[in-house]
């Protein structure tokens, strides 16, 4: 959950977001030594008066700054495309779940039982229970066990939505006629927020995703509850 004044990213609760920060972590380093190798250089030309006539024209330096650059991609893109192939990677999950967005609101259904599914809406900020945070509770939370692949299916009804949970490190567009899936582990167990990142009309900030990861045993006392309530 993100608090005012966070600087970085919320705190990672799957697998591919901890890969993730660790990217971020690695790609910024790269960008701070290039800002202070670039800031160096400036500031050394500005201030001195002296001039090395072996730079203005030396075939050495010009074979430096263009094989350096090259290595540097290479050293940022090899991680990227390992973390992209492991965000697209579906192996056996024990869940699916398909998530489809309405104006504005939120519909899942768990496609492995016969009659479990729901709409999720917002609760109004009236109806708030103490300690309840604001435009991001909903009146039923998606569930889901903890350290097991979650297949989630995306679709919408009428417009684009986008179905995002950053803590999760999801996100993935809600499209009208087209199904869209990715693949989450819940590593602790917990309450994870999100939005709908996809500008839908005029209630587009009032459709929140809410994940509540818990153990297997108590998902399954869950799952039977609803299916008897259904």
């Amino acid at each position: 959950m993100a608090h005012p004044a966070q600087l970085g990213f919320q705190d990672a609760a799957s697998p591919v977001m901890e890969e993730l920060l660790c990217f971020h972590d690695h790609a910024l380093m790269i960008v701070f030594l290039i800002s202070t190798l670039v800031l160096y250089i400036i500031v050394a030309m500005v201030s001195t008066k002296l001039t090395n006539k072996f730079i203005l024209d030396s075939q050495e330096i010009e074979i430096v700054w263009t094989v350096l650059p090259a290595i540097i991609l290479i050293l940022i893109a090899l991680p990227s495309l390992r973390i992209l192939y492991l965000m697209d990677e579906i192996n056996d999950p024990h869940v699916t779940i398909k998530a489809v967005g309405h104006q504005w609101y939120w519909s899942y259904e768990y496609t492995d039982y016969e009659n479990l599914e729901f709409d999720s809406y917002m609760i109004p900020t009236q109806d708030l229970a103490p300690g309840s945070f604001r435009l991001l509770e909903t009146d039923h939370r998606m569930v889901v066990p903890k350290e097991s692949p979650i297949r989630i299916l995306v679709s919408a009804e009428d417009v684009l939505h986008s179905w995002a949970v950053p803590s999760l490190g999801i996100k993935m567009d809600a499209v009208p006629g087209r199904l869209n899936q990715t693949a989450f582990i819940v590593s602790r167990p917990g309450v994870f927020y999100g939005q709908c990142s996809e500008i839908c009309g005029a209630n587009h900030s009032f459709m929140p995703i809410v994940v509540e990861a818990v153990p297997l045993e108590f998902f399954e006392k869950w799952s039977s509850a609803m299916l008897e309530d259904a």
